[in-house]
């Protein structure tokens, strides 16, 4: 059966750089069906880091959700991702499933402006229902 995700994805380390390797990796084990525009964010939490750049792509996978989350969890440490540090601090690649199968499954989509703003863009017919 196919899936479609969308993913979160953001970067303060090199961001151009990052950003292009992981939507290469995520292409070369998935279809891509959309991607959002690259939206410039300030850092959330932690404020005396780089800004972030961050977007979203919506793609089609045969894999479960569990087995997605691992995927994209591969593609972090292989991209260097840190994860001994803060999940607010620095990092060189973030992939987060937001939204499975037309339903929101990841609750910062309801605090961050620009997570609705790239899903929008891709998905513009999301129907939202306020968070619980």
């Amino acid at each position: 059966m196919s899936n479609e995700a969308v993913i979160g994805l953001g970067s303060n380390i090199d961001p151009e750089t990052h950003l292009e390797q992981a939507v290469h990796e995520l292409g070369s084990r998935f279809s891509i069906i959309k991607k959002s525009s690259w939206l410039r964010t300030t850092p959330i939490g932690i404020r005396n880091q780089p800004d972030f750049i961050n977007g979203a792509l919506l793609l089609r996978t045969e894999l479960e959700q569990k087995l997605l989350k691992e995927t994209l969890c591969e593609i972090e440490d292989k991209l260097g991702r840190d994860r001994s540090q803060s999940r607010l601090g620095p990092r060189v690649i973030d992939l987060d499933i937001v939204v499975w199968n037309g339903e929101i499954v990841d609750e910062d989509y309801y605090e961050r402006k620009f997570l609705r703003e790239s899903i929008s863009q891709i998905l513009p017919e999301l129907e939202v229902s306020p968070s619980s």
